[in-house]
């Protein structure tokens, strides 16, 4: 059982009490009921209030000796017995007062160290959108931002930035509200109720007459671990993260196949690998003294990370062959090749030609200048719908959790549904 002491609370009386060897002492202030005082035998020391709270015996803190005086504390042991004599329970009302302060700044650090950067293999993004869009509510309370200075981000990044990016912003806050609600905080999420904009899926890739453009600019790209990389994502149709994180013991050679450890979905994935997807990575192989199979160009103990440049210098050489094969527009390209020192300056060519281009009013096709890496993707996804594969076979190969990520190809294959349209015409007419 244990002993409480009665004592007359003074800055004396606290400061000479003895450590306990193990545990804690407890004493109780003489002049005001149901103040207590703790003793560790690390020479921490707490003021508290034992109460009865909802049936339940409570040690409810105060703080300590060091930093409040005994005054104040006598004070608030006053307004802790006021509120139990009330019916309120004050662990919760100091949990709302400290929810009350919570600034949105404070709760990012929280959302990104116990839930995005654990539970979210995209909490880079995170990491870096949230403080781009929002940093300037960092100093505010969370209650008092809001629907509608909410509503006026989402139309002001819509125009700035567009509506897919105001949409994500949004999401964003709205889960950090929901996370801080979950974890305790007490208040309304300003985000939950805002309306979307209207998102269309995107649906472009590499059309058949623009891929040999694309190959021929393959062919000619002087970073070969860049080129590789390319060739492996149209003929895999795996995401970029994945391939820039392949590693040679992944690869089974005897059935010419890729196991991808971890998706975005959370599954990992079997990837076939063609005659040709194996010769690149046998040339590779060949040549490798890295675990990566594209390994950075400066450490080869971490993998390739800047493709940005590579493809766009891709897509730029694609489009101008492509606009080469324009006979109105093929003068115009051969006459800037002829400013150009060597075919590696890829973006000083197409600057060139556009800037001429405007300056006689030509006006040239946009070719594809339009194509995202991520279209790869899409585009070995849209060749399989073209030559009649079937939605589950796309899905399959895509790695695709839910036929709704799949549904875009049912678009792309649209041969038969001519054919058909073309046999009812001519009965039509015949």
């Amino acid at each position: 059982m244990t002993t409480t002491t009665v004592l007359n609370f003074t800055l004396q009386s606290i400061e000479q009490l003895p450590l306990p060897k193990k545990g804690k002492a407890f004493y109780r202030d003489s002049k005001e009921r149901g103040l207590s005082l703790y003793v560790t035998a690390h020479g921490a020391k707490t003021f508290f209030v034992r109460k009865r709270v909802n049936g339940r015996d409570s040690r409810i803190g105060i703080g300590s000796p060091d930093y409040l005086s005994i005054e104040n504390a006598r004070r608030k042991a006053r307004v802790i017995k006021g509120q139990v004599a009330e019916g309120l329970d004050p662990r919760a009302e100091k949990r709302k007062l400290l929810s009350s302060r919570l600034t949105l700044g404070k709760h990012y650090k929280d959302y990104m160290e116990l839930y995005s950067k654990v539970h979210k293999k995209s909490w880079k993004y995170d990491e870096r959108e949230i403080p781009r869009f929002l940093s300037h509510w960092f100093n505010r309370r969370l209650n008092d931002i809001t629907k509608y200075e909410v509503q006026k981000l989402h139309h002001k990044v819509c125009e700035e930035n567009g509506l897919y990016q105001a949409n994500r912003v949004i999401e964003r806050l709205k889960t950090m509200y929901n996370k801080a609600i979950e974890w305790g905080w007490e208040g309304i999420n300003p985000a939950a109720k805002i309306k979307r904009h209207k998102e269309k899926s995107r649906e472009r890739f590499i059309l058949p007459d623009e891929m040999p453009f694309l190959v021929k600019s393959l062919a000619n790209e002087l970073n070969e671990t860049a080129r590789d990389l390319f060739w492996i994502l149209l003929l895999t149709g795996v995401r970029k993260t994945n391939a820039l994180m392949m590693r040679w013991e992944e690869i089974n050679w005897e059935h010419k196949l890729w196991r991808v450890p971890d998706t975005k979905n959370g599954d990992s994935l079997t990837v076939p690998l063609l005659d040709r997807t194996i010769a690149i990575l046998e040339k590779r192989k060949a040549a490798s003294v890295s675990e990566w199979v594209f390994p950075s160009e400066t450490n080869p103990h971490k993998h390739f990370v800047n493709v940005k440049r590579a493809w766009k210098r891709t897509i730029q050489r694609a489009t101008i062959y492509l606009w080469s094969n324009n006979e109105k527009i093929n003068v115009l390209v051969e006459e800037c090749r002829k400013h150009i020192l060597n075919d590696g300056m890829t973006d000083q060519w197409f600057n060139l030609i556009v800037k001429k281009a405007e300056e006689t009013t030509i006006i040239l096709p946009t070719g594809l200048m339009d194509i995202r890496l991520h279209d790869m993707r899409r585009t070995f996804g849209s060749y399989q719908a073209i030559t009649g594969s079937s939605l589950t076979i796309i899905g399959k190969s895509l790695g695709h959790k839910s036929t709704v990520s799949t549904q875009v190809y049912a678009r792309l294959n649209l041969d038969p549904v001519r054919q058909s349209i073309e046999k009812a015409t001519a009965a039509m007419f015949g």
